[in-house]
């Protein structure tokens, strides 16, 4: 089974395409451009580098968030388009388990950070026991130094993941249970998502189609907290 994995959760964009356990191709890029400027133009080109032709897909991975609420959109429409034309399966991925499955081979608790703004992280714990991949806390919100508290009260060691960890890097070197991922590992990857993705369809977890599949948005974006404090403010002005 090929799975295409599409990822713009976060400031990178990241594809791929596996087929069972191998990985044919994986295009990542970190770079200002906008993912509407990159993604479609990443997806044709791994495609056609990769000798295939987009009927060759069987399923597509898409990473629902938490993240951008503008990249999570892009991707959610690209992912849906693909899927009603062939009629494919899409399995739904949270950005938080895609980031820990960086760390496979990790037998810390891994905990991703991403910037929820105003000084706040999404965040959740996870872990690797005898192989399998496991969820020790679902996801939440937390302001930064809060977490950092949390986890520095704890009697076990920490592993940081993700962009968030760069944002914060001077809060959490100085504590002692709490060791940072590597820069290769703390970028989003779509074959982590794919990963999580292929043991969820097999597992018959999280997999939708076209219309049912949608992004996971665990607060409100910036502009709706804007308009909704600006309405406030003119029926106060009343």
């Amino acid at each position: 089974m090929k799975i295409l994995g599409i990822d713009t959760s976060t400031h990178s964009t990241s594809v791929c395409v596996i087929e069972d356990e191998k990985l044919i191709c994986e295009y990542t890029v970190n770079t200002k451009k906008t993912h509407s400027q990159k993604l479609m133009v990443m997806i044709e080109s791994m495609i056609k580098e990769s000798d295939l032709n987009i009927k060759d897909i069987d399923s597509i991975a898409i990473c629902i968030g938490p993240g951008s609420f503008t990249g999570l959109r892009i991707s959610m429409a690209t992912a849906k388009a693909i899927a009603q034309v062939r009629n494919l399966p899409i399995i739904a991925v949270n950005s938080l388990e895609s980031l820990a499955f960086n760390m496979n081979l990790c037998d810390k608790i891994i905990c991703p950070i991403l910037d929820a703004q105003r000084n706040q992280v999404y965040t959740g714990k996870y872990k690797f026991e005898n192989g399998e991949f496991k969820t020790i806390e679902d996801i939440k919100v937390i302001e930064i130094e809060s977490l950092i508290e949390e986890l520095s009260n704890k009697d076990e060691d920490f592993i940081l993941v993700g962009e968030a960890t760069i944002l914060y890097k001077e809060k959490l070197e100085p504590v002692e249970n709490i060791y940072v991922a590597s820069a290769s590992n703390n970028v989003s990857k779509a074959s982590s998502l794919c990963a999580i993705g292929a043991m969820k369809y097999h597992k018959d977890m999280d997999v939708y189609n076209c219309y049912t599949v949608n992004p996971m948005y665990i607060r409100k974006s910036q502009a709706e907290v804007q308009y909704e404090e600006k309405i406030k403010r003119l029926e106060n002005d009343k």
